[in-house]
């Protein structure tokens, strides 16, 4: 089918294309010269899988996040039986020495690094079936653990919790 005639007479749209794709050179060419120099740091993040990138060091993570961290479990993805073939994630097949965690109430298996990163950004259920991290079972040992790490009983000391019984 292609383009209609008329499209390749107007000037605009040919202006426009050839505009992007020099802002385009020019992004590529400027993270080359900070990668050249060694800044990194001063790039946009990768938002794709890659096992041999260490985790930045500078990131900050909820409380609750790192509480979900403590209480789903690490194993080598060759120590399972029966896995699937891919992180749902990321979609990158899994390999024997990846660490993967595997979550508590639905059996979902992800690479480490997809499920901290869904974390990090407050996300406290499966990524594909939306079933909390957190069993019912352990609701309660985790909100009170919540509580205390979030320092507020230190601060109101123990009138807030006389004043709610």
């Amino acid at each position: 089918m292609g383009f209609p005639v008329g499209y390749t007479d107007l000037f605009l749209p040919k202006l426009l294309l050839q505009f992007l794709s020099f802002l385009g050179f020019i992004r590529k060419f400027m993270s080359f010269i900070f990668r050249f120099a060694g800044l990194n740091d001063f790039l946009e993040p990768e938002f794709s899988h890659d096992p041999t990138r260490p985790e930045s060091v500078t990131t900050f993570h909820s409380v609750s996040a790192d509480l979900i961290r403590e209480l789903l479990p690490v194993v080598k993805f060759s120590d399972l039986v029966d896995p699937p073939e891919s992180c749902a994630v990321c979609l990158y097949e899994f390999e024997a020495g990846d660490e993967i965690r595997r979550l508590t109430n639905c059996r979902h298996i992800f690479h480490k690094c997809c499920l901290d990163r869904w974390m990090d950004h407050d996300q406290k259920t499966c990524p594909l079936c939306r079933t909390p991290f957190i069993s019912d079972d352990l609701q309660d040992t985790f909100n009170e653990r919540l509580w205390a790490a979030s320092g507020i009983a230190d601060y109101y000391g123990d009138s807030l919790l006389v004043s709610s019984l």
